[in-house]
């Protein structure tokens, strides 16, 4: 009995291997199709990560998600692993999707999805955590700096991964010829960056923002930046500018003295001629303008300005020469004149519509400059009128004059043309002579 009851169980036992062996095989051809899909995943440090893996063809067989440790997080719905930063996202026979939040660089590595076929069939996918690179920060500058200086600043900044970029930007410009070092920090998956720009100041440096700009792809497209304004102390700048560039006797002159520099240059000092200015009542100095008042000859000479701050002094001149007031000459006409007669005429000239033309010109504001001036066609008609008047009168005098001593002469032979003979008329004639005396003629 013993013996028999042992065969049996024996039986059994090859039936239950058999079946076994019969299910694995056939399970095995059902899931030739079947394999699970994922992708790698890039994640920004204090990111949430999600992880998916994926089956096309399915035959209710499960999917599990372990961590690089080879912990199981996920099997099917279940979740294997208390870790209240992951979670559930999709559990379906087709797909398993978890999520990851706050991850931290501990976390990046490789994932694992198995699917439970014969044998088990496995993706990996690979979880990059990028490392926020802190703000940045300038060091090296101390304000101030004096004109001509050589500075040197330093921009750093920790925690990038990968290692960060650091450019250098003055002026908007960016400086290409920098210092850049690269060192691992001490828990060996993150960077610290530093940049060195070293550069010789001016006074345009003045005032100027330079700025270190820190690239890295976790930053997304929103570079982070660190500013420092140059502070740059330099000597004055002097220049002198008068109010106008032809001063005339008689004019008032203001001469300004332009003057830059840091510090501000205290209020500057005028001099004339290397001394003090010879006519305070009429030199007024008024901040940093001079005024002149009155301008003469004996103001020509060297004026110099001077500024001062705590850093140097500089200086300016200008030459002043007073120029004379121009002379206006109005045209004259010359008027000839007679020794033998006098002649007076008097010529009226009705001026009313030139003067009315003229006002109107002035009032017209289209009207042309040279319509201000004096009227020259005006002045040249009268002046031909003149000319001609006289003209006029010397020909008529001078036929009047013509016709009298015709006359004269007539008169003088009257009395020899009733004489019958020649002797009578000698006779007479010579005592039209002896009565010629007691005649007197006049000429006006």
């Amino acid at each position: 009995m013993i013996w028999k009851r042992s065969a049996v169980l024996r039986f059994y036992s090859v039936c239950g291997l058999l079946l076994q062996a019969t299910a694995s095989k056939s399970k095995v051809k059902g899931s030739q199709g079947q394999f699970p899909l994922t992708q790698n995943v890039t994640v920004v440090e204090g990111g949430t990560a999600i992880l998916t893996c994926r089956v096309d063809q399915n035959d209710n067989t499960s999917l599990q998600w372990s961590n690089p440790a080879q912990q199981t997080l996920y099997f099917d719905d279940k979740k294997a692993l208390r870790d209240n930063r992951i979670e559930l996202v999709r559990a379906s026979w087709h797909e398993l999707s978890i999520s990851v939040s706050d991850v931290s660089l501990s976390d990046e590595g490789q994932y694992t999805c198995s699917l439970f076929t014969m044998p088990v069939k496995t993706s990996k996918a690979y979880l990059t955590v990028l490392g926020v690179p802190e703000k940045p920060q300038i060091s090296g500058f101390s304000s101030p700096v004096m004109e001509g200086d050589l500075m040197q600043l330093t921009c750093k900044t920790s925690g990038s991964k990968p290692a960060a970029d650091i450019r250098w930007f003055k002026n908007d410009k960016e400086i290409k010829d920098v210092k850049y070092l690269k060192e691992e920090d001490a828990n060996r998956k993150t960077f610290t960056v530093s940049s060195t720009l070293d550069f010789r100041v001016d006074r345009s440096d003045d005032g100027v923002a330079v700025i270190c700009r820190v690239d890295h792809e976790s930053l997304n497209a929103t570079p982070q930046v660190a500013m420092q304004v140059l502070e740059i102390h330099y000597t004055p700048s002097v220049k002198i500018i008068p109010s106008t560039p032809f001063p005339q006797e008689g004019q008032s002159l203001t001469l300004t003295c332009e003057s830059k520099g840091k510090p501000l240059p205290e209020p500057v000092l005028w001099t004339k001629d290397g001394a003090e200015l010879p006519d305070p009542d009429r030199m007024v100095v008024s901040g940093r303008e001079l005024n002149i008042l009155f301008l003469n000859k004996t103001d020509n000479g060297t004026y110099r300005c001077e500024a001062t701050n705590t850093i140097g002094q500089s200086s300016a001149e200008y030459v002043l020469i007073v120029h004379d007031v121009p002379n206006t000459l109005l045209p004259t006409t010359i008027i000839p004149s007679l020794t033998t007669a006098t002649v007076t005429t008097t010529v009226a000239i009705t001026t009313s519509p030139t003067t009315s033309a003229a006002t109107n010109s002035i009032r017209d504001p289209n009207s042309l400059a040279g319509q201000n001036g004096p009227d020259h066609a005006l002045i040249g008609g009268i002046v031909a009128v003149v000319v001609f008047v006289t003209l006029c009168s010397i020909f008529l005098l001078g036929r009047y004059l013509a016709r009298h001593k015709g006359t004269y002469l007539t008169n003088e032979a009257k009395g020899a043309e009733d004489a019958p003979d020649a002797d009578t008329a000698i006779i007479n004639a010579e005592g039209s002579q002896v009565n010629a005396e007691e005649k007197k003629e006049y000429f006006i």
